[in-house]
């Protein structure tokens, strides 16, 4: 059964935190170099929101929308599993998740983006799969570093409190 104590939530908090400014910076990135011009996720959803709730839906939600999920969802979902994870390292685990996201990312929210399989309809090739792939191990390997972190030092604490 899994447990949530305020310890794991926390540390699932700033953890996540970890995960989506590195996520976000290389989306930044992205943006401020000019790749991948006709590769845009948040304008795509952005689209599909306005379509889904028959009104305009600010530039702003879909970013803000990424970033709950992955500081708070993604976040709390990964410290759930943590342990059953395979890998030695919180990198490792974090590679595993990140790879577990792009499939599911590349398989089925892009097409229903209308964007094809892992965004190849978006006229660059694999490009964008390629990129999306970064993105999501940026993401989600920073977030496994930055939780096994968090687990050591709370452990460490733990050891020299008693």
């Amino acid at each position: 059964m899994f447990r949530i104590g305020a310890d794991r939530i926390w540390k699932s908090i700033a953890a996540g935190l970890c995960g989506s400014v590195a996520h976000g910076s290389l989306m930044f990135l992205k943006d401020r170099m000019g790749w991948l011009p006709t590769f845009q996720p948040y304008q795509d959803l952005q689209l599909a929101l306005s379509g889904i709730f028959g009104s305009t839906i600010q530039p702003a939600v879909p970013w803000m929308l990424s970033f709950i999920n992955g500081t708070l969802v993604i976040g709390l979902v990964f410290s759930l599993i943590y342990h059953r994870l395979p890998g030695r390292s919180g990198a490792a685990k974090g590679c595993v998740l990140g790879l577990i996201g792009w499939l599911s990312m590349g398989l089925a929210f892009f097409p229903m983006l209308g964007r094809g399989v892992f965004a190849t309809g978006a006229g660059l090739g694999l490009r964008p799969a390629a990129f999306s792939l970064a993105m999501v191990l940026a993401y989600s390997v920073l977030l496994g570093i930055s939780y096994a972190a968090l687990d050591r030092l709370e452990g460490s604490v733990r050891s020299t409190a008693s």
